[in-house]
C-alpha cells in the first residue's frame, strides 16, 4: 500500500520540484501534474506528484495522517483532527443519491 503525502513546492525545476513536508525536503517528479509554481500543494506518492491540492485539502490530508500516527501509538483523542466530520451526518455522493 502506498500513502499519499501532502507536500509544498519550495522551488520548481521543470520536470521536478524541491518540496517540503514536516521540514523534510525531497526532489519530486512533476511529470504527471506538469510544472507548478512555488507554494503549490501536491499529493505525492513515492516521490511523484499525482495531484495538485488546495491548501485546505492538503491540511485535511495531513491531519488524517497525524490521526493515523496517533492511533498507532494508542491515542484515542483524535476528533480535533477531523473537525470537518465530527457532529455531521454522513452524506452520499450525488451519483449514489438517485
Amino acid at each position: 500500500m502506498c500513502i499519499g503525502i501532502p507536500m509544498q513546492i519550495i522551488e520548481p525545476h521543470g520536470e521536478s520540484a524541491l518540496c517540503v513536508h514536516n521540514g523534510r525536503e525531497s526532489l519530486i517528479d512533476m511529470m504527471l501534474v506538469g510544472p507548478q509554481p512555488a507554494g503549490t500543494w501536491l499529493l505525492v506518492f513515492l516521490d511523484t506528484a499525482r495531484e495538485v491540492l488546495n491548501e485546505q485539502k492538503a491540511r485535511q490530508i495531513a491531519d488524517a495522517l497525524e490521526a493515523v500516527h496517533l492511533a498507532m501509538q494508542g491515542e484515542s483523542r483524535i476528533d480535533h483532527l477531523f473537525a470537518d466530520l465530527v457532529d455531521r451526518e454522513p452524506q452520499l455522493p450525488e451519483f449514489l443519491k438517485s
